[in-house]
């Protein structure tokens, strides 16, 4: 390759290179930014200390506040549709049905259509972990309008559409038949840990309920327990930082190359 065709390409790779850094850098900082405000909210255990928290709390409420603890149900769980002896509190069942659409070149053409899907939940709270015999626990309000990726998948199945003689001749007439059923059903188990992230309001009687904040922030349910959720998010912040430095030394590295082609290059003409 001459040395006319590989400087631009050189320029190029460094140009590149040092924008990608400048990208990844400024994730980085995002995130870091993200990490330190998580690090500001309150975070408890469902047990006798927030449950003494709230006892001394203006309004026996704390408006934004990380709960943490092991879901089980208030009453009968919900079983799930398609796996035995699994049993949760939240519930969400998906199918759509997978056609073939015959199109005005009489091709058939794929097409999902008739996508439904169903949710439900049943009253369940939060006890600190190896705690399940205790009075004290977090009833959690709301779980439906909660964000936060807190279902876990259990099922996932296609089932084939069979097709009988009339079938065939409805398929003839209309241009349509049907080729399968997706079915999906995700599941907050039972012993489940869970991170709460809302407003936590002491009742009469001492019950402390987990609910959507008042001041509109965003209630959120998420698996696991905080500390595992803080460092998911540093070992992101880490993996923008290293192709920041990855990038940048790349960039460098070509630019100084190209830096010391070009005066040797120059060096060689005198």
């Amino acid at each position: 390759m001459s040395d006319s065709f590989a400087s631009p390409l050189t320029l190029i790779g460094v140009g590149a290179s040092l924008a990608f850094s400048s990208i990844f850098y400024s994730h980085y900082q995002q995130k870091k930014l993200e990490i330190q405000k998580l690090k500001e909210i309150p975070s408890f255990q469902a047990d006798q200390h927030l449950l003494k928290i709230l006892n001394a709390s203006p309004e026996r409420r704390l408006h934004y506040v990380a709960v943490e603890g092991v879901v089980q149900p208030a009453g009968e769980p919900l079983a799930s549709r398609y796996i035995p002896r699994c049993y949760g509190v939240v519930q969400k069942v998906t199918t759509q049905e997978h056609w073939k659409v015959r199109n005005a070149s009489g091709t058939w053409v794929s097409k999902t259509m008739n996508a439904k899907e169903t949710k439900s939940s049943v009253p369940f709270r939060l006890f600190q972990t190896g705690s399940y015999l205790s009075e004290i626990s977090v009833k959690v309000e709301s779980p439906l309008e909660a964000g936060g990726d807190y279902l876990e998948e259990v099922h996932r199945g296609v089932r084939k559409a069979e097709d009988g003689l009339l079938d065939v001749v409805v398929q003839g007439l209309t241009g349509e038949k049907l080729t399968a059923q997706e079915e999906r059903e995700e599941v907050l188990r039972v012993g489940t840990v869970l991170t709460g992230f809302g407003e936590v309001v002491l009742e009469h009687g001492g019950v402390m309920r987990l609910q959507p904040p008042r001041d509109g922030r965003a209630y959120i349910l998420l698996p696991g327990d905080h500390q595992s959720f803080i460092r998911r998010h540093e070992n992101t912040a880490g993996m923008w930082k290293g192709l920041t430095g990855l990038f940048g030394i790349t960039g460098s590295t070509l630019l100084a190359a190209f830096i010391y082609g070009s005066l040797n290059k120059d060096s060689r003409k005198r």
